[in-house]
């Protein structure tokens, strides 16, 4: 343990906390340097001490002693040392395109209902065999987040591995793998459940900040966590997580959207990004050639009406089965409704402004917004006419199916608060 004193040196203020924020002033600047016997002006560093701390020469020698490994390298193994320049820089595979688009457009031909957390371990199976750089894990959770694939080797295990068990510490989790992404030449990945990224704050704030290649994996998405209750569940962690600056956070509704959200994540390299998955199934949506496209864009019109709409139903997760659902109900009654899925509000928002008026015209005042999240975030879309089914409480202790009823999120709410504001 090491023993240290605030402010050493300064005769009257060390040890206290004026010197933790504060300038020590000139009187006390001028007796502390007679204290510690530096006699040496503002910035100047004497010629011994920069002779001892000099170290061009050495960098020099060291980084042309890398080079000439570099080259050396590159001449015997040309295929590995192209493959190591690729990682470092954080390009993708040549076949990488081809090879995702293909996975996302077998998903949407061989519908499957799924949880999103599965759909995520099935397109982390499909994708690893793309990406050696993979390094994933979870914080003791992986058998929940699912985030173990057919090529994942535990590195306690193997130290050649690609897959860390980081136990349950979702800060040195989070910290580690941005830590892994300033390196540079890996891909990392982390998981546990939503609301544990309440641990985990300061370092994914910090990945936001520094703008690293990280992607967090947050599954049990919200109230449907059901019986752990609302200490397990969350409510606000989506909203913050989306106003954060730099973080992209995707929701995916079903398995073909969490296989794009999955293929956004890897191919965006200016920041992290969040992806929430559901513990229970959900059902897949149809899909256009267009729509599926529209997909990367965060949010695309999925059902529509004869003509311009009179309601907009926006949501998100497992809520967008929900606006379906409704949708069928009032469009049976003769209404003109549009379901808008938005698995990223942040990809949405960076579309040009003729997309996002295609999607939410301004013309169309009555809109809802449905998610099992805090409701307030969502005035964003909807405006002060709009309506949104979401929470405003903390949860409760209870099966799913319950605890969705009870807090609103059932066809026939949604319906009525439609109704309310048409």
């Amino acid at each position: 343990m090491c023993k240290t004193v605030i402010g050493f040196g300064s005769p009257n203020k060390a040890g206290t906390h004026d010197v933790h924020g504060a300038p020590l002033g000139d009187d006390e600047i001028a007796q502390t340097r007679q204290q510690l016997g530096w006699h040496h002006a503002p910035f100047e560093i004497p010629s011994d001490i920069y002779a001892q701390w000099d170290a061009k020469e050495a960098g020099q020698a060291k980084e042309s002693a890398w080079d000439a490994k570099v080259a050396a390298y590159a001449e015997a193994y040309p295929e590995l040392a192209a493959e190591f320049t690729r990682r470092v820089n954080n390009a993708l595979p040549a076949n990488w395109e081809s090879e995702s688009q293909t996975f996302i457009e077998q998903l949407q031909a061989n519908p499957a209902k799924i949880a999103s957390r599965k759909a995520s371990q099935n397109t982390i199976e499909a994708f690893g065999k793309i990406l050696p750089e993979y390094l994933g894990g979870s914080a003791d959770l992986a058998p929940s987040n699912l985030t173990m694939w057919s090529g994942a080797k535990p590195i306690n295990e193997d130290p050649a591995g690609n897959y860390i068990h980081y136990g349950v510490r979702e800060f040195g989790m989070t910290a580690i793998a941005n830590g892994i992404a300033l390196h540079g030449g890996f891909l990392p990945y982390t998981a546990t459940f939503l609301m544990f990224v309440e641990y985990a704050r300061n370092a994914a704030r910090m990945a936001a900040l520094m703008k690293v290649r990280q992607i967090m994996v947050y599954t049990h998405d919200s109230i449907g966590l059901g019986e752990d209750g609302p200490t397990h569940q969350p409510v606000e962690q989506m909203a913050s997580l989306r106003v954060t600056p730099n973080m992209s956070l995707w929701r995916p509704c079903d398995q073909v959207e969490s296989a794009v959200a999955w293929k956004y994540a890897i191919e965006r390299v200016n920041g992290p990004t969040v992806l929430v998955f559901s513990r229970q199934n959900l059902a897949q949506q149809d899909r256009s050639a267009e729509q599926l496209a529209n997909v990367v864009r965060g949010g695309y019109v999925l059902k529509d009406s004869e003509g311009t709409p009179e309601l907009i139903l926006i949501a998100t997760g497992s809520e967008v089965e929900l606006a379906v659902a409704a949708y069928e109900q009032l469009t049976g009654e003769g209404r003109k409704v549009r379901v808008v899925s938005m698995p990223s509000t942040d990809a949405f928002d960076q579309q040009d402004a003729a997309y996002r008026e295609s999607v939410l015209p301004k013309a169309v005042a009555a809109r809802v917004a449905i998610e099992a999240g805090i409701a307030d975030y969502w005035f964003k879309y909807i405006g002060l006419h709009g309506a949104i089914v979401g929470m405003t409480t903390f949860g409760e202790s209870a099966p799913a199916e319950l605890l969705f009823k009870e807090f609103g999120f059932t066809v026939e709410n949604v319906v009525k608060t439609a109704k309310s504001i048409l």
